[in-house]
Order: structure tokens, then sequence, then C-alpha cells
């Protein structure tokens, strides 16, 4: 078994897709009945022992400075591609951190912290198991190992999430094939989840850690924001 010994959030972008909420405050500190969504990441991850944290910020950084303050452990990395280039460029930033690494989006609300527990048999992001339709990324899995993903998603496959636990090989390989496209390459408008689930999958043997829905939301726009929290719905009438 591995052991997480650090997280990476992933913080840095734009939000667009929740604006005009996102025009003044960064998604991943918009607070959903309450609580900013990168709270409950946070405190996920500090119930499961992790406290050496990494948070790629970009878009309205100075906005992030208070969570050094509020929570002891955390570093801010600031991304200054955060504009022109897509999230590959927030984990190239942040490669020097990826051994023994758990890879996390900020802008997720977290129900169920044991599904950021640090102990791990083998690379690879929590997913859920859907039988229905989704537009989602979907993960074949025979033998506990993920042999293809659609990105256009189907049915009856592990539907994939934005929380991943990287051994310290598999985050040296993740380390080299990220400056390989982003320096070399110049590959920079594909997901940093790209990398090893498309461009280099031949070179992991990627795994899953199954959850299930109930465990987290990932909040993606105005209308699923306003879902959760009618708070919102204000935003709406304004478009």
């Amino acid at each position: 078994m591995h052991k997480v010994t650090k997280a990476i959030i992933m913080a840095a972008g734009l939000g667009k897709r929740m604006q005009p909420v996102t025009l003044e405050t960064p998604k991943p500190l918009i607070k959903v009945n309450g609580v900013r969504m990168i709270d409950t990441v946070i405190r996920g991850l500090h119930a499961n022992g992790i406290t050496d944290i990494y948070i790629v910020i970009g878009y309205l950084k100075e906005q992030f400075k208070i969570l050094t303050e509020e929570y002891s452990g955390v570093t801010l990395i600031e991304n200054p591609f955060y504009g022109t280039c897509n999230n590959i460029s927030s984990l190239y930033v942040a490669r020097a951190y990826l051994e023994d690494t758990i890879i996390l989006d900020g802008d997720q609300i977290i129900y169920n912290s044991d599904i950021l527990s640090p102990e791990f048999e083998r690379s690879g992001y929590n997913s859920v198991w859907t039988d229905g339709e989704t537009d989602e990324w979907l993960q074949t899995v025979e033998d506990g190992i993920v042999t293809a993903c659609s990105r256009t998603g189907g049915k009856g496959g592990w539907q994939l999430y934005s929380i991943s636990r990287w051994t310290a090989e598999d985050g040296r390989k993740l380390k080299h094939f990220l400056e390989v496209e982003f320096e070399e390459k110049q590959n920079r408008q594909i997901y940093w989840d790209d990398v090893a689930m498309f461009c280099y999958p031949n070179d992991f043997k990627l795994g899953i850690r199954p959850m299930n829905a109930s465990d987290i939301i990932e909040v993606d726009n105005l209308s699923e924001l306003i879902a959760l929290d009618a708070s919102y719905e204000k935003y709406a009438e304004e478009n």
C-alpha cells in the first residue's frame, strides 16, 4: 500500500460558467449554504491527516491569502499562465510536489471525508459506477486496471471525478510528461488529466477508488449552484 503525504488543490481558473458570481469571487471561495467550497476540501484532507497542502492560484489570487492564515500547512503556488492556458498549466507549476500526492479541484463540495483517505494501492481517480448515460469521462476497468477512457461518456462504466492519487514512481513520470507536453510540445490547451489518460496511457497502470455519487458534488455552473443554494437565484435574474 502507498500513502498520500501531500495534496495539490487546483484553484486557479476563471470560473466562467458561474459568472456573474465569479466576477468578484474565485469559484473555490464561493460559499454554498454558508461554507466555502474549498473549505470542505481542506477540512476533508485534515480529517485524514493530510496537512501539507499546496493550492495553485491565479484568478483573483489575492483572495486566497486568507487560507494561509486560517489553516496551517497551506502553501500558495501562483500560476502565471492561468489566463491563456488550460489547467495543464496549474499542475505544471506544482509539478515538484507530485510524489505520493492527492490532486483535487478546489471547486467541489466534499460530503464524505472518507473518500480522501491517504492509503491507496495504485495511482488513479476516485470514480463512481454509472449504469445510465453520462457525458462525463467514463473509464473501462478490467481486473482493477483502467484499460480505456471515453471523453464523451457513455453508460456502464466508472465516471472519473476530480480526485486522484499518485505514487512516488507515477508522480515522477507525470512530472516528466508534464514538462514534455508543456515545455517541448507547447501543448498548453489540454487538461492535465489528458497527460496520463490519453497522451501516455501505456506508461501508467491506473486503478480506481470507488465511491458513491452522494459523497461529493462537482459544481460546474450557475444553475447547479442555484440548485444547491437558492440565495444565488438573484444572479440568474440578472442574466
